[in-house]
């Protein structure tokens, strides 16, 4: 019997950043927490009011499409999406359907079939102890993208690493935040298993908040769908939620086709020649164009830093751009790992325990890497030094080494027998005097640093 074949497409919608809605001009404000506030008599679907296209909302839309390589189009409209649900007040969803704004593209290899715009829907809260449900409408609008992959996808893992690119991208490009938790980026997952030359029965899984979430919902319909295949049953085809707490997909409704929506075009919105608007040219989006996670990717490893180092400032964008600061200031490539080093671990690890610090100007971390190659600071000094500019806000030039100069020439003048007995030849010496030294700076001394301080005083006869 032939192997059963995993069989994945996603859809990702990701609400994008502008200061008004998609239709109206009603403010857009994620982190507003009041019911209800940023509504108008279009978001609420009054009776006789029109809508006006959001532009930037537009212009985010095809930036993400020249970024991931797809084909704009020329000619385009908005339809209407008709369904009834308590979050849609008009009883229709603008959305596209025939014309979307981007075809094609692709990212991480995998092929995208389409990425449009339209509004978002209310949000609806549900009370089990009330018996009731409330509907928020300071969503109900938004510009909301969607986009849609190929069925491509064959594993969990894919559909996740895929995922949080396109959120990197999002971020990367200041078109959407994409925070999950908020909301502000939704996976759904249309899965599939078949043996080879056959055909799947799709089930769709809607709604998935976190990347934890899109990786188990999917190992847990694939292995649910399977045990049906290979029972001899067939797998309905239905859109099913996910349970976080019993950690299991359920089943919500029948799946609907696009038929049961009944598209049409909206007659109140004028239908778009891209081509016609100015500055939506792709030669002028490509200008707009920053460089995108997989260029800083390919960036960075190519100075010879770890990989682990490589994702950490691919994936914050602040740690990122300051990595990049200090390797422009550095110059040298064979200071960037001991660098990399320093901020991965010390600087990222102290930010991370302690709210509220900030990093470190870039000038002064320089100078405590300098001093750590020149072994004028051990590994521990480097570290405490490291920790005063974050902690304490200090510059370097507050932030002080071992002077070895000083210590060299104390040992040598409290010591003038055993200087004797080294220029006699007496090797052991040497080690009494870097024992000295140790203990003069209190084990602060890089013990290398010190030697090598100590013969070049002792050969020139001099306290340096």
């Amino acid at each position: 019997m032939s192997e059963l074949i995993p069989t994945i497409g996603l859809e990702i919608h990701a609400e994008l950043k502008t200061q008004t809605k998609m239709f109206c001009r009603s403010r857009n404000d994620p982190d507003e927490n009041r019911p209800n506030v940023n509504v108008c008599p279009v978001c609420l679907a009054h009776p006789g009011v029109l809508p006006t296209i959001n532009k930037k909302a537009v212009e985010h839309v095809l930036r993400t499409g020249v970024a991931l390589g797809g084909t704009l189009a020329d000619y385009t409209e908005f339809d209407r999406k008709n369904y009834f649900y308590p979050d849609i007040p008009k009883g229709y969803q603008i959305s596209q359907y025939q014309f979307p704004l981007i075809s094609g593209g692709a990212l991480q290899g995998v092929q995208l079939t389409r990425i449009h715009l339209e509004e978002d829907t209310a949000s609806n809260q549900h009370s089990d102890s009330a018996d009731e449900s409330l509907v928020d409408f300071n969503r109900a609008g938004v510009p909301l993208m969607e986009l849609v992959t190929e069925p491509v996808i064959t594993s969990a893992k894919q559909a996740v690493d895929f995922s949080r690119e396109l959120q990197l991208l999002l971020r990367y490009l200041n078109v959407s935040e994409a925070n999950m938790e908020k909301g502000e980026m939704r996976v759904e997952a249309n899965i599939s298993i078949a043996r080879a030359g056959e055909r799947g029965t799709k089930v769709e899984v809607k709604n998935l908040n976190s990347f934890r979430a899109v990786e188990r919902a999917i190992d847990y319909e694939l292995l649910r769908q399977r045990k049906i295949v290979e029972s001899g049953e067939r797998v309905a085809q239905e859109t099913r939620g996910w349970d976080e707490v019993k950690q299991n997909t359920f089943s919500q409704r029948k799946k609907e086709s696009s038929h049961d929506y009944r598209y049409f075009p909206d007659p109140d919105l004028p239908k778009l020649r891209i081509s016609e608007i100015p500055g939506f040219s792709k030669d002028n989006l490509q200008k707009t164009i920053p460089e995108l996670p997989w260029q800083r990717r390919e960036k960075l490893l190519g100075l010879g830093i770890q990989r682990q180092d490589a994702e950490q400032y691919v994936a914050d964008l602040g740690l990122g751009n300051y990595f990049e600061k200090v390797v422009n200031e550095l110059g040298e490539a064979s200071l960037l790992k001991i660098a990399s080093n320093f901020i991965s671990n010390d600087i990222v690890g102290l930010l991370k325990r302690e709210k509220n610090l900030k990093l470190p100007t870039v000038s002064s971390f320089v100078k405590i890497v300098r001093l750590f190659s020149e072994k004028k600071f051990n590994s521990r000094q480097a570290k405490d030094a490291i920790e005063s500019l974050v902690k304490e806000g200090k510059e370097a030039e507050e932030v002080r080494g071992t002077d070895l100069s000083e210590v060299v020439a104390k040992v040598i003048a409290d010591n003038p027998n055993v200087v004797t007995d080294y220029k006699s030849g007496k090797e052991s010496a040497l080690q009494f005097l870097i024992g000295r030294g140790m203990k003069e700076s209190k084990g602060s001394a890089n013990p290398e640093a010190l030697k090598e301080s100590l013969i070049n005083s002792l050969s020139t006869g001099s306290a340096l």
